[in-house]
C-alpha cells in the first residue's frame, strides 16, 4: 500500500509539473513591415495575440519591424530571453526564422504565409484564392459598370494568389467583366504606402471601375479611402474593414490570421503544440467574407444566395479555385 501511495504520489508529481509548464509560457509575436496597427494583416495577428492575453491574463510580447534588416536579430533576442512559443507574421520572415529556429531547437516557432519544415516550426497557410474567388463574385455583382479592380502590395507569388481568386470568382459571376490589376511595389515599402495606393486606385476608376479589392496591408488604407473619396466601392481584406467607411466597403475577405495566432498560444499552453504544415481554407474557417451592419444595405439576397451556393461548390470540390502558388500561371 506504501509503496502504490508513492507512485500515486510521484504520478500526480509529474501531472502537475507537466501543467506548470505548460501554463508557464511566455509568447511573442513578431509583425511583418507595416506594423500591428496596419487595419490589416498584422492587426489580425495583434487582435489574435490580445484575444488570449485577455482570456488567460498570460502577457506575451511583440515587436514591430522598422526594415528588413531587423528580422533575424529581433527573433533571437526573442529566444534568447526565452520567449516561447514565438510567431512570426508574414513570409519575409522565412529565412531569419529558419536560421533561428535551427539554433534554438527546443523552442517552439510557428511562420504565417510560409512553410520552413523544421521540427520546432509550424508553418500555417491560407487558402487566399478562396476568400478572394468569393469576393470576387461580390465585386461582380455590386458593379455597374462592368470594370472592377484590383491593387496588390508587393508584387509576389502569394498576392497574384489573391489576384487570380479574385479575377476567378469576378468572371464566373459576369463573364464579359474587365479587371483592372495593379501591385504597388517590389521591395517590403509596397506595403506601407496608402499615398499610393490611392493614386492606384484612382487611376483605375477613371479607367471605368467601380469596385476595387485590395491585398496591399497598410496600403490598401489608401485604396478604401480614394473609393469613399470618389464614390466607389472597395473591399477589404485580412481584417474586417467593413467599418473603416460605412457604406463604402462593399465587403472584405478575412483571413483568420486572429485565430491561427490565438490557437498557437493556446496549444502551447496546453501543451499539445505540434509543428508541421496547416492549409486553412474556406472549409476551415480560415477565409471568408465580412457581412455586417457596415456593408448589409450594399449586400442583396441574391448575393448572399450566389456566394453562399459558390462556398459550398468550393469546399465540396466542385468549384476548384486556381492557386498561383502551385502553378504560377493565372488563366483567367
Amino acid at each position: 500500500m506504501k509503496k502504490l501511495l508513492t507512485i500515486s504520489t510521484l504520478l500526480a508529481g509529474v501531472a502537475l509539473s507537466t501543467t506548470a509548464f505548460a501554463d508557464d509560457i511566455k509568447p511573442a509575436v513578431l509583425y511583418d513591415l507595416g506594423g500591428k496597427f496596419d487595419e490589416s494583416f498584422n492587426q489580425a495577428a495583434y487582435t489574435g495575440a490580445q484575444k488570449f492575453k485577455d482570456e488567460t491574463g498570460i502577457a506575451y510580447r511583440d515587436f514591430e519591424l522598422q526594415n528588413d534588416a531587423q528580422r533575424e536579430q529581433a527573433l533571437r533576442n526573442f529566444a534568447r530571453r526565452g520567449m516561447n512559443p514565438i510567431v512570426a507574421i508574414g513570409f519575409s520572415q522565412a529565412n531569419a526564422l529558419e536560421k533561428v529556429a535551427k539554433e534554438f531547437p527546443d523552442t517552439q516557432f510557428t511562420i504565417v504565409d510560409m512553410v520552413v519544415d523544421l521540427p520546432n516550426v509550424r508553418s500555417i497557410v491560407f487558402k487566399e484564392q478562396e476568400g478572394s474567388y468569393i469576393v470576387g463574385m461580390l465585386a461582380a455583382m455590386a458593379s455597374e459598370t462592368d470594370k472592377v479592380g484590383f491593387i496588390g502590395g508587393m508584387d509576389i507569388p502569394l498576392i497574384r494568389k489573391f489576384a487570380c481568386g479574385y479575377k476567378q470568382g469576378v468572371l464566373a459571376a459576369n463573364p464579359d467583366a474587365v479587371v483592372f490589376e495593379n501591385m504597388t511595389g517590389t521591395t517590403g515599402a509596397a506595403w506601407n504606402d496608402p499615398v499610393k495606393g490611392g493614386e492606384l486606385a484612382k487611376s483605375q476608376f477613371d479607367r471605368g471601375a467601380d469596385v476595387v479589392y485590395h491585398a496591399a496591408g497598410g496600403t490598401g488604407i489608401g485604396v478604401l479611402q480614394a473609393a469613399a473619396d470618389n464614390g466607389k466601392l472597395g473591399i477589404g481584406v485580412d481584417s474586417n474593414q467593413n467599418g473603416l467607411h460605412p457604406g463604402s466597403v462593399l465587403t472584405s475577405m478575412t483571413k483568420r490570421v486572429d485565430n491561427a495566432i490565438y490557437q498557437t498560444f493556446q496549444d502551447a499552453q496546453n501543451g499539445t503544440f505540434e509543428s508541421g504544415l496547416e492549409v486553412l481554407g474556406l472549409s476551415e474557417n480560415g477565409v471568408d467574407w465580412a457581412l455586417d451592419e457596415n456593408n448589409a444595405e450594399l449586400i442583396t439576397d441574391e448575393m448572399k444566395a450566389a456566394v453562399e451556393q459558390a462556398t459550398n461548390q468550393i469546399v465540396s470540390g466542385e468549384i476548384v479555385v486556381h492557386d498561383y502558388m502551385a502553378d504560377q500561371t493565372c488563366p483567367f
